[in-house]
């Protein structure tokens, strides 16, 4: 078996110029593949299907970043890109055992299926109100509908003043990039940190009907986050409540667009909008990679192996398109696909996204109504002229520039 000492390390464009390329040369050297991170920082991916399933419940792969060799040795900067995403707080995203099962628990109390679902009518009236101010021949779909609408829904379902929305946007920017300078992530983190603490703090005079708030109260009963607990949940629940559904619903368009077959069946009602959401994040999966796991001693994967104090990341872009997992079309879109309920792009075990259903349940309001409005909508430049954002976490554009046809 090999290790990482032994690997030609696969370097990830910090400025993502090619991920369509860039994953299927990761799935070529899966099922596990020496990478390297923005900033020189190795790490280990699990690029294909099966494999990722088993090491997303292997016990011996955790969250703890202390267990980290190269954080152990001072060998990541505290002002590192990603460090944010690497070691975010304490919440249900970087802890396991006894304590993930606490922190989730309080989670799923308050983030129930009936409060989901009790945001149907708001996504809907929201949908229709973006839609009703889209004007013009040309517009940037990203930043009038797709950005707009799951920040709302979030901001509403946590209880976030909507006059932070902007500055919030911001700081999320800089906290997804790579590009972010040296200076300004800690500052970033600060920020972010004192907006959720504000938040929680004034949920705590002043409860409302709202997730924050629940939380509070679900704390308060037997089991408890800490504030600090909490105000890092928020943290989590906002970033991935947003940027997950706003790829998810730009992917859609981009993907529906580039296969004209693929949307003529979807509009004449041969398939469900339901199998376009799947089928996106399958295909084009909103998150490219995530951030990070520790292995507690060797853990062996094929012929290799991750050694002990070595770190993971799960590269979803990669796995989407597992010829295993989705047979030999598996680079290819098609919402008829009868594998499409087998992708693992919201995770899959302990970790598993609990805002899962949310994001769904706004694209699968969003773009059907969307269509319904602008039936012949379609891209305004060539799919090859779109551009990626410089964040290896997120698959994520620019700019959605599309020519709105109603007939």
């Amino acid at each position: 078996m090999t290790t990482g000492t032994e690997e030609t390390r696969i370097v990830l464009d910090p400025f993502v110029t090619d991920l369509d390329g860039e994953s299927a040369a990761l799935r070529a050297a899966g099922p596990l593949a020496a990478v390297e991170l923005p900033g020189g920082v190795p790490v280990w991916a699990v690029t294909h299907h099966a494999e990722a399933r088993a090491l997303l419940t292997d016990p011996r792969l955790v969250k703890d970043i202390n267990v980290w060799g190269a954080w152990q040795r001072g060998e990541i900067a505290p002002d590192w890109p990603l460090i944010g995403l690497a070691n975010p707080g304490r919440s249900m995203l970087t802890v396991d055992g006894a304590d993930h099962r606490r922190m989730r628990t309080l989670v799923a109390q308050a983030l129930t299926p009936r409060r989901v679902e009790q945001m149907r009518e708001r996504i809907s009236k929201l949908t229709e109100s973006l839609l009703d101010n889209l004007t013009g021949e040309v517009v940037d779909l990203k930043a009038d509908f797709a950005y707009p609408l799951p920040m709302y829904v979030i901001a509403d379902l946590m209880g976030i003043e909507e006059s932070r929305l902007p500055r919030l946007k911001e700081l999320f920017e800089k906290f997804f990039s790579t590009q972010t300078p040296p200076a300004e992530v800690i500052a970033t983190l600060t920020e972010l940190a004192g907006i959720m603490a504000e938040t929680v703090a004034a949920k705590r005079a002043e409860p409302g009907d709202d997730l924050t708030s629940a939380l509070i109260l679900a704390s308060e009963d037997g089991d408890h986050l800490t504030d600090a607990e909490i105000v890092s949940t928020l943290q989590l629940m906002v970033a991935a409540g947003h940027e997950t559904t706003i790829s998810l619903i730009v992917n859609a368009v981009v993907n529906l667009s580039a296969h004209p077959d693929q949307r003529a069946l979807v509009l004449a009602g041969e398939a469900d909008w339901s199998a376009v959401v799947e089928e996106t994040l399958r295909y084009a999966t909103p998150t490219s990679h995530v951030l990070i796991r520790f292995a507690t001693e060797d853990v062996p994967v094929g012929d290799k192996v991750i050694p002990a104090g070595d770190a993971l990341i799960v590269s979803y872009g990669a796995i989407g398109r597992d010829e295993n997992a989705h047979g030999p079309t598996a680079g290819d879109f098609d919402v008829s696909r009868t594998s499409k309920n087998r992708h693992i792009s919201f995770g899959h075990g302990p970790h598993v996204c609990p805002g899962a259903a949310l994001s769904r349940l706004e694209a699968g309001v969003a773009l059907p109504a969307l269509y319904e409005r602008f039936p012949s909508l379609d891209l305004a430049v060539p799919v090859a002229e779109l551009r990626n954002k410089p964040v290896v976490t997120q698959n994520d554009l620019f700019e959605l520039p599309v020519r709105l046809i109603a007939e």
